[in-house]
């Protein structure tokens, strides 16, 4: 029994001591993650890596202050300027984005320079994208300062850029107007190809969806798997890997994940097409520039993005559809834009496929969704 007292008065003796350390010299990245104060630097930089180490710390505690305190070449750029290199602007992807991880290669070192590759993974409301930055570290004393290669946003001159575009607007039954229960019909949209493909980790649907009605739709396309016994085995929408605005006659690819179901076990698929009118414009013109399709290794459909028109695109979605010889869909693939489209302004995107499929694509067709903050699309 005293032995079980003494063994409680030394814990508790323990834990005062620990949490009087704690206050008194508190670690640098707890007093971050508590809101007080950051330091400009939370490891050592005694090595090119260990500063690139501290400057990725710093960003993962969202501390651009600190992070561009400690560049050697901040008298290059502003604060601001540094930030809206690694935060984006114009509220796109980037601007919420928080680094969850990142690594550091070494390329070539000398006792007063060095090189050094870091790829930065970004975390985002839909899912992830990386950054790769090559570096070039500079001792200075008896530490190492990194030179941060500050990507500029080009500045769009001012000018003025005619419009030209169609628009829809809605106009729905009000609770005073005696129109019964009439409104204006709901769009009539179809799925023109539909095909199921087995993959590893899972079986994928995906096909085309076609707004075949003179008025804009907002779709969305629900697939359900029944086993050969006809239980329902699984329900799942596209979710954002479709073109959720259709205007008149257009067609937008989607895909739907079932993870950890065998094709073999499905005895039937039922498709939902859903639509929805709504009010929508052919505005902005994104025009797709120099695309191109690449088969050998990392295969995937390359190409720039323009804005033709005079607002900022927030957040643009790339979705490429990829077929055979035959018209058939091998697969379908997507790219979030990071950064926000700026008007006559050229931004590079890359679309992967699968390489096991890559042998089979013969064309390949992207459009583009955007979202433009206060617009209807």
């Amino acid at each position: 029994m005293k032995s079980g007292r003494l063994l409680a008065v030394l814990i508790g003796l323990a834990t005062v001591l620990l949490i009087a350390a704690g206050t008194l010299w508190p670690n640098a990245s707890a007093i971050a993650y508590a809101g007080g104060k950051k330091s400009a630097v939370l490891g050592s930089t005694s090595t090119p890596e260990s500063a690139v180490d501290d400057l990725g710390a710093q960003l993962k505690l969202r501390n651009t202050q600190g992070a561009y305190s400690s560049l050697a070449n901040k008298a290059e750029f502003t604060e601001p300027e540094f930030e809206r290199d690694l935060m984006g602007s114009a509220l796109s992807l980037r601007t919420y984005a928080t680094l969850d991880s990142f690594e550091v290669q070494p390329l070539h070192q000398s006792e007063t320079d060095a090189e050094l590759l870091m790829k930065m993974h970004w975390s985002s409301v839909v899912g992830t994208f990386d950054d790769s930055r090559d570096l070039h570290v500079a001792k200075s004393g008896d530490r190492w300062l990194v030179v941060w290669p500050l990507k500029r946003e080009p500045r769009v001159p001012p000018q003025v850029i005619p419009v030209n575009y169609l628009r829809w607007d809605v106009i729905n039954r009000g609770p005073g107007d005696d129109w019964g229960t009439q409104d204006v019909e709901a769009p009539h949209v179809r799925i023109v190809d539909m095909r199921p493909v087995n993959r590893a980790d899972g079986m994928v649907v995906m096909g085309e969806l076609l707004n075949e009605d003179v008025i804009p739709a907002s779709v969305s396309v629900r697939a359900t798997l029944v086993a050969k016994d006809g239980s329902t085995l699984d329900s799942e929408g596209a979710f954002d890997m479709i073109s959720q605005t259709l205007l008149p006659k257009q067609v937008t690819p989607f895909i739907i994940h079932f993870p950890g179901i065998p094709l073999s076990k499905v005895g039937s698929i039922r498709m939902q097409p859903l639509a929805v009118l709504v009010a929508a414009s052919a505005d902005p013109v994104i025009e797709i520039e120099d695309q191109a399709y690449n088969a050998g290794p990392g295969a995937a459909v390359t190409g720039q993005l323009s804005n033709q028109s005079g607002h900022v695109v927030n957040v643009s979605h790339v979705l490429t559809t990829f077929y055979d010889k035959n018209g058939q869909v091998v697969w379908v693939g997507g790219q979030y834009i990071d950064r926000a489209l700026q008007p006559q302004t050229p931004v590079p995107f890359r679309v992967p496929v699968p390489q096991d499929l890559a042998a089979n694509i013969s064309t390949e067709r992207t459009i583009v969704a955007t979202y433009i903050q206060g617009a209807t699309q």
